[in-house]
């Protein structure tokens, strides 16, 4: 079976969009077969692999609705992906009226069996149903934090949430880290928050930062990930280290059990 890495933030604008596309890509060049999947209702992660959400007759919505095979709606760009457009909404309403709602994406996913090595799934900026199976359905996950004071304050509050995921669904969840994203060194603020981060929550913080760079959003008006679109950029190189610890190390960082203050 893959391994299915979850990357979530209930904080928008974070770069977690960003971060699973790059990270997928960067998986792909170093020859492991990736699929993506969008669990967000704006289809961020869609929309940026250069697929027009509004076109879509067949979603990620049909797979936890309507249980059609995933292999059914995938489409391949620079990886596989399982898209997303606004249908997605309604899946939450409809998901919460049915038994094992959390393990909708979870039992999709079992269909993948050895086709691919990883599975990335993009989160919604929530912590709601979409996200509760996101989380259910993962082994890893993986923290994109821009550093600044609120990103920094949500990130207990997400690790509670995670705390409660483990004790409810999915006891094998683990946090791989915390990737730092939108980052500017000359910053004092980023720094301190850089620093405190990893130390107040117990959590590996990945080396390097991904910094702040208007080529990530051009990557994403393309529709394509950053490595393909400026493939010799700062972050590209970035997030290629990120994928090859996430590909080379085993997970080290266990769960707290219970919330962090």
């Amino acid at each position: 079976m893959p391994r299915t890495i979850a990357f979530a933030n209930q904080k928008g604008g974070v770069a977690k969009t960003t971060t699973t596309l790059a990270i997928s890509a960067a998986l792909a060049e170093r020859g492991r077969r990736v699929l993506t999947v969008d669990m967000d209702p704006q289809g961020a992660l869609t929309y940026s692999t250069g697929i027009d959400p509004d076109a879509l007759d067949e979603t990620v919505n049909d797979v936890l609705v309507r249980r059609l095979p995933v292999e059914k709606v995938v489409v391949t760009r620079e990886v596989d992906v399982v898209p997303a457009n606004i249908d997605l909404a309604g899946a939450e309403a409809i998901l919460l009226a049915k038994t094992g709602r959390e393990y909708a994406l979870q039992r999709a996913l079992r269909d993948v069996g050895d086709t691919y090595d990883f599975v990335l799934i993009d989160c919604p900026p929530s912590l709601g149903i979409l996200t509760i199976n996101a989380l259910t359905a993962a082994q890893e996950v993986v923290i994109p934090l821009q550093c600044e004071a609120l990103s920094h304050r949500g990130v207990g509050q997400l690790i509670e949430t995670l705390a409660d995921i483990r004790h409810f669904t999915n006891p094998d969840l683990e946090i791989f880290g915390l990737i730092p994203t939108m980052y500017d060194g000359r910053s004092l603020h980023a720094r301190e928050v850089l620093n405190d981060v990893g130390r107040r929550y117990g959590v590996t913080v990945l080396e390097p930062p991904v910094k702040k760079s208007i080529r990530l959003a051009e990557a994403a008006q393309a529709g394509l990930s950053i490595l393909a679109y400026a493939p010799g950029h700062a972050a590209a190189d970035a997030y290629r280290e990120h994928a090859r610890q996430l590909d080379d190390r085993r997970v080290d960082v266990k769960l707290q059990p219970e919330g962090v203050s």
